[in-house]
C-alpha cells in the first residue's frame, strides 16, 4: 500500500481540524484532528528528511495553524485555512516528500 506524502497528511490536517471544530462546534474535536494529523505528519517528514526537516516542517505546521487566525479575519476564514493548508504543503513537498 502506498504511503500518503507528509503534504497530504498536513494539508488534510489543517483543514480537517477547522472543518471539524466549524461543523461540530466542538473546538477540541477539531484540535484532536490537528495534533493527529500533525503527528503523522511529522513521523513522515522525519523518515524522508531527517530530525532537522521534521522539527522545522513541524514548527511550519504550527506557525500556520497559529497564523491562519489572524488572517482570518482580513481575508476570511475558509480562504484563511486553505492558503496556509497549501503552504504548509508546498514546504512540505519541497523538503521532505520529493526526496522520500
Amino acid at each position: 500500500m502506498a504511503r500518503i506524502p507528509g503534504a497530504v497528511v498536513a494539508a488534510s490536517g489543517l483543514i480537517g481540524g477547522y472543518a471539524t471544530a466549524r461543523f461540530t462546534e466542538n473546538r477540541s474535536l477539531g484540535g484532536v484532528v490537528l495534533v493527529v494529523a500533525g503527528g503523522v505528519a511529522a513521523r513522515r517528514w522525519r523518515e524522508a528528511g531527517g530530525v532537522g526537516v521534521a522539527g522545522a516542517l513541524t514548527g511550519a505546521y504550527v506557525a500556520a495553524f497559529a497564523g491562519s487566525h489572524p488572517l482570518a479575519k482580513k481575508v476570511g476564514a475558509w480562504p484563511a485555512v486553505l492558503g496556509v493548508a497549501g503552504a504548509v504543503g508546498v514546504a512540505s513537498y519541497l523538503f521532505a516528500d520529493r526526496r522520500g
